[in-house]
């Protein structure tokens, strides 16, 4: 499923101007992506090179282009006034079961320093909430990224 996933986001419009917009579904999982690594208050490296990766990985980018998305994300989370306006789109953009693993895509960034933050977890919540994952999928999602990061602390209300 993850190579679907994969495979979906490759295939995203990339937007029609030379304007970046939040209306681009890879600008708006950018700035979930990056909204969800920053959501505990600590960047720390691992979750930056994640995040770089799982984006790298995901449309098949690296160098400039990779920093331009990076960039663009960065500078749309920093601008939103909340999270609906990226949701929104790759609600309109992706199926079911993209959706289902781009929560999973976003455990993996949360875990990737091995901890489990409490705001972390209310933003995969939320996010997924919104673009219509269920909780089921959700908590399932995080048990796979938990179990992928050797050394993972922290509980969710999930349990």
């Amino acid at each position: 499923m993850f190579e679907r996933v994969l495979s979906f986001l490759k295939d995203l419009p990339t937007g029609s101007g030379t304007r970046a917009s939040t209306d681009d579904p890879r600008i708006a999982a950018s700035a979930l992506l990056y909204h969800v690594m920053n959501a505990d208050g600590v960047r720390q490296d691992v979750e930056w090179e994640r995040f770089k990766a799982v984006l790298g990985e995901s449309y098949s980018i690296s160098g400039a282009e990779l920093e331009a998305l990076v960039a663009a994300g960065e500078r749309a989370d920093n601008e939103a006034i909340d999270l609906y306006a990226f949701t929104s789109v790759l609600k309109r953009h992706l199926d079911a079961d993209a959706r289902k693993a781009f929560i999973g895509l976003m455990w993996e960034i949360v875990y990737a320093d091995g901890e489990l933050h409490e705001l972390e977890d209310n933003t995969v919540w939320r996010v997924a909430e919104l673009i219509g994952v269920e909780r089921r999928d959700r908590v399932e999602a995080r048990r796979k990224a938990a179990a992928q990061a050797p050394g993972a602390t922290g509980t969710s209300s999930d349990e």
